[in-house]
């Protein structure tokens, strides 16, 4: 009987959870699409391709992905408020319990299942959300307003250390056509002098031989006795090791790395010298912290819902949204803290599972002792 019932309770796990999963995907795309319209249009002006039948295609899907992704726990935690407070209506955990079935043996297929979530969300998140965030980051900076579009795809001063000794510099850098003015490079010894400088008027980036192109440039090399040797040119081609978007980059290149990439661009950055790695280290904590809460939702789900009271369902989905509503902000608003460096991104990413988990265990344990 017990094998039947973990069969019911899996199934109504997964359905609830399947539906909710496309119900928020459909609901939010329509949403989005229709807010988002004039600014796709914008793009089309810029070019003729980036319609909104080719966003539909190439950047909604991995969009969704990405979402769905972000809000999984969430679901999860309201599916399982929402089917097991039904089935405690219907008396079913009443007669199951009854049948001779302990608290902790009617919570095994949650846990099942959760786990088996939690594992998928795992595997998702440090290996195939990257390949699908390089694909929507591509497109999504045309969906910003003006303002944000600007930070991302327009001009601005850049700056890169190489390492501790090493630095670079531009003046003026167009993100999107990857070309800019006023680049300067600079090299130190132990003793933070000056040993040379290369200057240039324009630099372009050649992405076919990865390399920077630097046009009218002057060289100048200071000796040990100080004396200076100049050089000039016109044309020069230059390569740092990397790519503009590794050398200058932004809080979306960590999304684009599967979890040892970009372990190791961490690392590559911290020898460096780069000390504003804080929102790289939230995403590399994150991708662990969330799937995790996938277990202690369910439990905290089960644990609120899983008695018939006054109120019914209404009353526990009114709490499991208001629970997950300062979830989520607490997320979000941990992350501003972290990149703020007022906390460490490992504490910020896991404070809320640190929260809650006592919360979950307490809840459950009592409902099990009833």
């Amino acid at each position: 009987m017990l094998k039947i019932v973990d069969r019911y309770i899996v199934k109504k796990y997964l359905g609830t959870f399947g539906f909710m999963l496309i119900l928020l995907s459909v609901v939010v795309l329509v949403i989005d699409v229709q807010q988002k319209i004039p600014r796709i249009e914008t793009a089309t002006a810029i070019d003729p391709k980036l319609n909104v039948t080719y966003f539909l295609i190439h950047f909604y899907p991995f969009w969704i992905v990405n979402l769905v992704m972000t809000f999984l726990s969430i679901l999860v935690f309201i599916s399982v408020i929402y089917f097991t407070s039904r089935m405690a209506n219907n008396t079913e955990i009443v007669a199951v319990i009854s049948s001779g079935a302990s608290f902790h043996r009617f919570a095994r297929p949650y846990l099942i299942t959760s786990l088996l979530i939690a594992v998928i969300s795992l595997i998702i998140n440090h290996f195939v959300l990257p390949w699908a965030n390089i694909k929507k980051n591509q497109l999504e900076a045309y969906t910003y307003n003006a303002t944000a579009k600007e930070k991302v795809l327009g001009t601005a001063p850049v700056s890169a250390q190489l390492s501790t000794k090493e630095y670079v510099f531009i003046n003026s850098w167009n993100k999107r056509e990857k070309r800019g003015s006023g680049f300067v490079f600079q090299k130190f010894d132990k003793n933070r002098k000056m040993t040379y400088e290369l200057k240039a008027s324009d630099v372009v980036w050649d992405k076919d031989k990865k390399q920077f192109v630097l046009n009218s440039y002057t060289e100048k090399t200071i000796n040990k006795n100080d004396a200076e040797k100049l050089s000039n040119g016109y044309d020069l081609k230059k390569s740092f090791g990397h790519d503009p978007d590794e050398l200058f980059p932004n809080e979306l290149l960590g999304q684009n790395k599967t979890t040892p990439e970009l372990v190791k661009f961490i690392q590559r950055e911290t020898e460096k010298g780069n000390s504003n790695l804080n929102a790289h280290l939230n995403e590399l904590h994150q991708r662990t912290s969330m799937p995790i809460s996938i277990i202690i939702l369910t439990f905290l789900a089960l644990s609120l819902s899983s008695q018939k009271k006054r109120g019914g369902l209404g009353i526990n989905l009114a709490l499991g949204i208001s629970l997950a509503f300062v979830f989520v902000f607490s997320f979000e608003a941990l992350k501003v803290v972290s990149e703020n460096k007022s906390m460490s991104p490992a504490l910020a990413m896991w404070f809320p599972n640190i929260v809650f988990f006592p919360l979950a265990a307490y809840l459950y344990i009592k409902r099990a002792n009833q």
